[in-house]
């Protein structure tokens, strides 16, 4: 039988407690975590770096965003703001204290403090106006101070990320109403700003949220999709001579959960909605291009 030497079985007896010490000291190392990741738009990119690249979007469009709305829906984004807030008949029960979140332009809080003052002659409801982007919060300063309510305790701007509201200016159970329109889609993470509009509304406070949501007609969502991703980003490259922001604004309409998964999540942050219907939790505007959700805090 052919046998080892003595010199190669000792070396190979090294080379085999090498390998081992070299194998647990290897499995011993901890692993490098892996970066959480969401989407912007139809790219994977890291958590981190969304709320920097959704910031450079609203920078740039934030002078032309009336416009750009005008343009792409027609005006039809009027008509849906209007029918959201009237919803909502602000002032029926009395004055109320407003939270609008991602409202820099001040389009709703306008709506809001008109119609209490029109339909219920209140000229006590309140509005705070919240945005992460101040050059949107320009826009809306702007449009306010051409109105009655400009210097006035009643409607107030705050730069904040809806995410992490700061707890010295927004306290626990501030507000008898919480809305966002068009906004939530743009943040990083939805669980994180419904937990914090639930934070600071009031018991029995509304959370009330108009975004775009799923068109569940086949032919309606077919001509929706090529109008949405043909126009659109056509229209920014006329109107703003910013293409590549309205393409993102198109593809995050697409990325958001559809009504059935948002009311989900609503619930799972505490709230109490309607039953899983249209007309219930959820109420489909045009076959689902928009959609209005509330919830009640208990």
């Amino acid at each position: 039988m052919f046998r080892l030497s003595r010199t190669v079985r000792v070396s190979l007896q090294k080379t085999c407690r090498l390998s081992r010490f070299v194998s647990s000291q290897t499995s011993s190392t901890p692993e490098e975590p892996t970066p959480r990741t969401t989407s912007f738009g139809f790219r994977t990119v890291p958590e981190e770096s969304k709320e920097t690249l959704v910031k450079e979007v609203f920078d740039s469009v934030a002078s032309k965003y009336d416009l750009m709305n005008d343009a792409t829906s027609f005006g039809v984004h009027r008509l849906w703001k209007d029918s959201y807030v009237s919803s909502l008949k602000p002032g029926r029960k009395g004055p109320l204290r407003c939270i609008d979140v991602a409202g820099g332009t001040g389009d709703i809080a306008l709506r809001i403090l008109d119609y209490a003052r029109e339909n219920y002659a209140d000229r006590e409801t309140t509005v705070a106006i919240v945005d992460i982007n101040a050059q949107m919060l320009k826009e809306g300063y702007r449009r306010f101070k051409k109105t009655m309510y400009h210097n006035t305790p009643q409607i107030s701007f705050h730069e904040a990320n809806a995410q992490e509201l700061p707890a010295e200016v927004f306290p626990d159970n501030t507000f008898d109403l919480y809305t966002i329109a068009f906004g939530i889609r743009n943040c990083t993470s939805i669980p994180d700003v419904l937990k914090e509009a639930h934070r600071v509304l009031k018991p029995g406070g509304t959370f009330a949220c108009l975004e775009f949501s799923r068109v569940n007609n086949p032919l309606l969502s077919t001509l929706y999709d090529q109008y949405s991703f043909t126009m659109i980003p056509l229209l920014g490259t006329i109107l703003a001579g910013d293409r590549n922001s309205y393409q993102y604004l198109v593809e995050s309409i697409r990325k958001f959960p559809p009504q059935l998964e948002f009311a989900r999540m609503i619930r799972d942050s505490g709230f109490i909605t309607g039953e899983d219907i249209d007309g219930g939790a959820w109420e489909d505007m045009w076959g689902g291009i928009a959609c209005v959700h509330k919830g009640v805090k208990l």
